[in-house]
């Protein structure tokens, strides 16, 4: 028995131990039918020395209804993550046989208890205080080989905040939201006034500047719209969250906003690498294979996204869903740099025998600086803001939503200013002088490469 709690712990431990993101604090009801995992992790949350579980389990089934079975190696726990380390060296060394032995956790409730005087012996309901400060995860423990266990599961995490009313009484209020994450209501609408602002000043820059727009400055007026309301939504949503514990339809409009940013996001990205618009009225055909494999790759991460949030990390198969979801997403990250690219190279070789060619190679040219900018945003926000929710403080996650938002306004404002609707804009026009120089220049090179 000891043998496989450790191999099942193990893996959970390495699954928990590298996934920071988890579905949001709430108040979940999550189901679990015939399961014989040794470990279900639930939520995790940021208490504060004012925590409370709320925890209420019911519809109790086990595959093994021998009445002499001993329960307290059932039950729940509050676990920290450098709690689980110490759980594993302690099974490895044979000191424990299960999780719920164990010194290094708070236990919440064991299911021997269930054989007490109980009108119904099938559930119980349990609140549990938790006055040290940390970020715990709410675990279930199966150390029976081959049990399994079915049951609903609802679960309340909360701190509780006192404050004075107008008559000068303390009252207490629940906040759902996790104490690194309490403040991310605000960070998100002061985001969204930005975006809304900034869709403003780009809706006054295509009015006075409307004799240079081009088709793509519409899109990249949408794509601004869409990420505020985005911001928007998800403000609202964690906003509802952290009074009442549930989203009360604000998740569905932030789903939806989030499905349209971040198709037209992606889609961007590949038209304005590609020269359409303000260099070519068209799109090839492999520019066109890649916006048909980013768009349906973007509803397939979306319906990832929802599955992700919804079932919660209890679900069986919630680790799946996120390996798709991170897998799609590092696949629309990349396949969106290829027709930038594609171009380069292209007009490269049509450049040595065509004038006019060597005029979109220079404006392409630049166009590296933005395919730089482009790499530097997918590894800021995919790589360096991950690094910050590992090493930061759990008192201080909201810092690495703020990085992200930072570098994404970064880059939309980059995209917003080099791309912008300008008569004498290098991107968009080059005189004869500078034609004249482009071919000269590349007539030079191929004498050099001789």
């Amino acid at each position: 028995m000891a043998t496989s709690s450790s191999s099942s712990l193990l893996l959970i431990i390495s699954i928990l131990a590298v996934s920071l993101w988890t579905s949001p604090a709430e108040i979940r009801v999550s189901e679990i039918r015939s399961d014989d995992r040794s470990i279900i992790p639930f939520d995790e949350f940021g208490f504060t020395h004012t925590g409370r579980l709320e925890l209420l389990v019911s519809h109790i089934s086990l595959s093994n209804p021998n009445p002499d079975l001993d329960l307290s190696l059932l039950g729940f726990f509050l676990s920290t993550r450098d709690s689980w380390i110490h759980v594993l060296r302690q099974i490895q060394d044979l000191e424990i046989t299960c999780a719920l032995r164990s010194d290094a956790v708070h236990l919440v409730y064991s299911f021997d208890r269930l054989k007490s005087p109980n009108p119904n012996p099938n559930s119980f309901a349990i609140s549990f205080n938790q006055t040290d400060a940390n970020q715990y995860t709410l675990v279930f423990a199966n150390c029976f080989p081959n049990l399994r266990v079915s049951m609903d599961v609802k679960s309340m995490m909360y701190n509780i905040d006192t404050t004075a009313d107008n008559s000068n009484k303390n009252v207490s209020v629940r906040d759902y939201l996790s104490v690194g994450k309490t403040v991310l209501p605000r960070v998100y609408y002061f985001f969204s006034i930005i975006y809304f602002s900034l869709s403003g000043a780009w809706i006054y820059v295509l009015i006075r500047k409307r004799m240079t727009v081009y088709r793509i400055h519409f899109f990249m007026l949408a794509v601004l719209i869409m990420k505020a309301l985005n911001l928007l939504c998800e403000a609202e949503d964690k906003s509802y969250i952290k009074r009442t514990g549930s989203a009360h339809g604000w998740d569905v409009l932030f789903y939806i906003f989030s499905f349209f940013k971040g198709i037209t996001l992606f889609t961007l990205i590949v038209l304005i690498g590609t020269g359409w618009s303000f260099l070519k009225p068209y799109l090839q055909d492999k520019e066109k294979k890649v916006l048909m494999i980013v768009i349906p790759l973007q509803i397939v991460a979306n319906i990832a996204q929802v599955v992700i949030d919804e079932i919660g990390p209890s679900a069986q198969d919630w680790f799946t869903w996120k390996q798709v979801f991170l897998l799609v997403d590092v696949v629309c990250c990349c396949a969106v740099l290829f027709p930038i690219v594609w171009s380069i190279k292209n007009l490269r070789e049509a450049a040595r025998s065509d004038g006019k060619a060597a005029v979109n190679l220079m404006k392409l040219t630049l166009f590296r600086h933005y395919y730089i900018v482009v790499i530097c945003y997918i590894y800021f926000t995919r790589v360096v803001v991950y690094a910050l929710e590992t090493i930061t403080s759990y008192r201080y996650l909201w810092t690495s939503v703020v990085a992200g938002e930072l570098a994404t306004l970064a880059f939309y404002v980059f995209t917003g200013y080099k791309f912008r609707p300008e008569a004498h804009n290098p991107y968009f026009v080059i005189d004869d002088e500078e034609e004249e120089a482009a071919a000269e220049a590349l007539k030079l090179e191929d004498e050099f490469e001789l």
